[in-house]
């Protein structure tokens, strides 16, 4: 389809693949069956300066399976990160047809039916919200935490002391939120699969490119509730995240291993943009406060939760804290 002929859809979704071709067209897969419902919606997979044959062996899959009339892959010449990704994304919605809301789908996710409806549903339904968050999920069905609080200070002096009196005495400042079953307003959502509408873009603008990766779901969440947009957990719509797909983060900090570096680039540059250079150095010192706590712990012989070198890691980026991060 010409891009002239292209109609303005509801929905526009967009992918970020970067060398996941496997987990990218498995996911075009499930969306597939959602838009025999969805007719006026449109796929844009933005493949990030793999360097492999992944856009090739995705654009093969589009073209033999007949998706080629809603979906396309757009190639960027950078890998400028997920923000970026996204934005590239959204910026080809915006000069090509426009929609009226975009989903944002991490390649390793699975659509579950009856889902893109419902988050369009919701979004209907509730007029102030700017951004909807779903069940993610396990492939069997048991819930993923998605919910969150904002980060803090103190929430990171309870995530590096990691002691339960102190998180009782300090309740409610943990950033994970308990899963729940009914819809409600969290402070932020997971951007592994999210709904923002077209005017949370029009009044905030798009993604901050300065977060190569991890922050920016949370960054754009506080940007869109400062403009009085706002954040909805929608639980009806479930959404398979298999996570490990796009990055290595979780599955290095389970395993206490060191973070890359753009994960503090992204911690830094979220606390000096939201309480200042002084709020990033206190930040870096509750840390450094909570770690010391939890190393007393280690010596009474109880294993260590901390990610190798992060003492180190946190004040890496703290100097210059606002410069974007480019690997």
């Amino acid at each position: 389809m010409n891009e002239t002929q292209k109609k303005p859809a509801p929905l526009g979704i967009v992918i970020i693949n970067y060398r996941t071709a496997a987990m990218t067209i498995d996911c075009l897969d499930t969306l597939a069956i959602e838009i025999e419902r969805h007719t006026n919606v449109r796929v844009v997979i933005v493949d990030n300066l793999s360097g492999d044959d992944s856009p090739d062996i995705i654009e093969q899959a589009i073209a033999q399976r007949g998706w080629s009339d809603w979906c396309e892959l757009l190639r960027s010449p950078v890998n400028g990160g997920f923000s970026s990704g996204n934005n590239v994304g959204m910026k080809h919605l915006r000069e090509t047809g426009d929609a009226e809301a975009y989903l944002l789908l991490n390649s390793d996710t699975l659509v579950r039916p009856g889902a893109i409806g419902s988050m369009l549903q919701a979004l209907h339904d509730n007029p102030k919200t700017g951004i909807v968050g779903v069940r993610l999920e396990w492939p069997n069905g048991e819930a993923q935490v998605s919910t969150f609080r904002y980060r803090t200070p103190i929430s990171e002096f309870l995530g590096a002391a990691a002691t339960g009196p102190l998180t009782k005495l300090f309740s409610g400042s943990e950033t994970s939120m308990p899963v729940r079953d009914e819809p409600f307003e969290p402070e932020w959502v997971s951007f592994a699969c999210c709904l923002i509408r077209k005017t949370v873009i029009d009044d905030i603008g798009l993604m901050d490119e300065g977060y190569f990766m991890y922050f920016e779901d949370i960054d754009t969440c506080r940007r869109a509730k400062k403009a009085g947009h706002g954040v909805l957990y929608w639980p009806n719509a479930h959404v398979v995240h298999l996570r490990g797909g796009t990055s290595s983060v979780k599955q290095n900090a389970a395993q206490r291993k060191r973070l890359p570096a753009y994960y503090y680039a992204a911690r830094s540059r979220y606390f000096a943009k939201w309480y200042g250079l002084p709020g990033l150095w206190m930040t870096n010192g509750l840390w450094l406060l909570g770690r010391a706590i939890a190393k007393c712990r280690e010596l009474a012989g109880r294993p260590t939760h901390i990610s190798d070198r992060a003492s180190r890691d946190i004040w890496t980026h703290a100097i210059h804290p606002l410069r974007p991060y480019r690997p």
